[in-house]
């Protein structure tokens, strides 16, 4: 019988969408247990938190701090293996850090940090602690979303000369931050989110999932961001133009205020030989458009799709499946890394096949620093950031 894998929370108690997520996500497959948490800043909220979700009141902590303190005390076969991170922007790289030098796995929200000096401090940190770091950017981790990059690295597309990437939402449309909607007091709070609004919550999915499927890394790009809602701090729409390592070009649109739409991700990439197409809203579909024969759809769970597609489809063709089997794929791969790290078989790197790492962390964070200084910018392009990305990173991760 496979052993589950014990983790505890930072965040995600009352008012938190995340926190839901993760948990029901990480529930999926049996294979992992909620044993703590600190879910609240409030220690009284956390408590309760903690006891509405059946954990045992001597493991309801009142702060990180004491959380990880207390945890590492505990028996080896007691305490929690790895922390999930689902607290707002600021505290990504606190907790991340304290878990670290505790000794304990971490799996984070994105952004890894609020800014990319925070970044490469954890970087320094995951290399001494040779501890497991992971990125929650569940998107990576659709059936179709690897059938796309499998075809695009067998040539399928030919040469990539353009990519067009669109994440757009309509939930802040109008001012609700100043409304009482917490995820949006936050999330437009520079003190809190980080130096980007829209571009530091969705637009950076966007760009992860582009240099993801496409295996290019931007190297070049120029930027326009935008405050629609007057009196908002933070941007809440944008446009970047991106230019690629082999010389193709892209478009990346990210918007919070498109009024209707609910979470409108959309990927477009074509080579000189064929184009894909592929929509988080159906995400069971990926259309691939040939210059010199028919058009075809690929679809989830059908015997035409790779082995790696295969490996991260739930259910019989036909049947939906999406977000949340997505985020359970993050979590049995991150289950299965710190598995073979009790092991004794993590070969020295801080990454897990099939989750985004510290190498996506850094590059996520340069990204949303470039394009806040590229739109305040008089200059029309600027050189993407150079971060260093060592075997701790493993490339595409």
């Amino acid at each position: 019988m496979l052993k589950k894998i014990k983790y505890g929370m930072v965040g995600g108690g009352d008012g938190s969408f995340i926190g839901a997520v993760h948990r029901s996500a990480a529930a999926v497959d049996g294979e992992l247990e909620l044993v703590c948490g600190a879910f609240s800043s409030n220690p009284g909220r956390s408590i309760e938190a903690a006891e509405r979700l059946g954990i045992k009141a001597q493991r309801a902590y009142p702060d990180f701090e004491t959380m990880m303190r207390s945890e590492s005390q505990l028996a080896s076969g007691e305490r929690m293996e790895f922390v999930s991170v689902v607290t707002p922007n600021h505290l990504h790289f606190d907790v991340a850090d304290c878990a670290l030098r505790a000794g304990f796995h971490v799996l984070s929200d994105k952004p890894a940090t609020i800014s990319l000096e925070q970044c490469i401090k954890l970087q320094a940190q995951l290399r001494r602690s040779g501890r497991l770091y992971g990125l929650t950017h569940p998107y990576t981790a659709y059936p179709m979303i690897a059938e796309a990059k499998e075809r695009i690295a067998a040539g399928e597309l030919g040469k990539v000369r353009k990519v067009i990437v669109e994440y757009t939402q309509g939930w802040l449309t109008d001012p609700v931050e100043h409304h009482g909607n917490a995820q949006a007091q936050w999330r437009t709070n520079p003190l809190l989110a980080g130096p980007s609004g829209c571009f530091g919550d969705i637009g950076v999915h966007a760009f992860n999932l582009t240099e993801y499927v496409t295996g290019l890394r931007v190297s070049e790009l120029s930027a326009e961001l935008n405050r629609i809602v007057s009196e908002r701090q933070l941007d809440d729409d944008g446009t970047a133009l991106l230019k690629f390592d082999n010389g193709a070009h892209g478009v990346l649109i990210a918007s919070q205020i498109c009024a209707g739409e609910e979470n409108r991700l959309s990927l477009r990439i074509y080579g000189d030989r064929a184009g894909l197409e592929w929509q988080q809203m159906e995400p069971n579909s990926l259309w691939l458009r040939h210059t010199s024969k028919p058009t075809e759809l690929v679809r989830t769970g059908t015997s035409f799709v790779s082995p790696s597609a295969a490996a991260l489809g739930r259910v019989p063709a036909g049947h939906p499946e999406g977000y949340i089997e997505a985020f359970a794929n993050i979590y049995r791969s991150f289950a299965a890394g710190v598995r073979l790290a009790a092991n004794g078989n993590a070969a020295g790197s801080s990454t897990v096949a099939g989750v985004p790492g510290i190498g996506a962390a850094l590059r996520g964070m340069a990204f949303i620093e470039a394009v806040v200084a590229a739109s305040v910018s008089k200059n029309k392009w600027h050189s993407f950031p150079a971060v260093s990305e060592s075997k701790f990173s493993r490339g595409s991760n």
